[in-house]
């Protein structure tokens, strides 16, 4: 599970990442594997893929679940 950002700062709600990313509003996801291999950096620079997220921080309170897809130039939120 990776945690993820919107303009800088956590998001209260899976709503507001969906909203942000239809909105063209700078998205990131943060790796937080000890393991590495994991995608860090803005969602529209991503490779195309699926990334899981939890919110709204991965370490301290996991409140909401939520997954980024990316094919080509379309990103969606479920």
């Amino acid at each position: 599970m990776q945690g993820v950002f919107v303009n800088g700062s956590r998001p209260k709600s899976k709503k507001a990442v969906r909203e942000a990313v239809k909105a063209g509003e700078y998205v990131t996801l943060e790796a937080t594997s000890l393991f590495g291999n994991e995608y860090g950096g803005s969602v529209t620079n991503a490779p195309d893929g699926v990334y899981y997220f939890v919110g709204p921080d991965p370490y301290v309170s996991r409140r909401f679940y939520g997954q980024v897809v990316k094919v080509g130039d379309k990103i969606t939120v479920k």
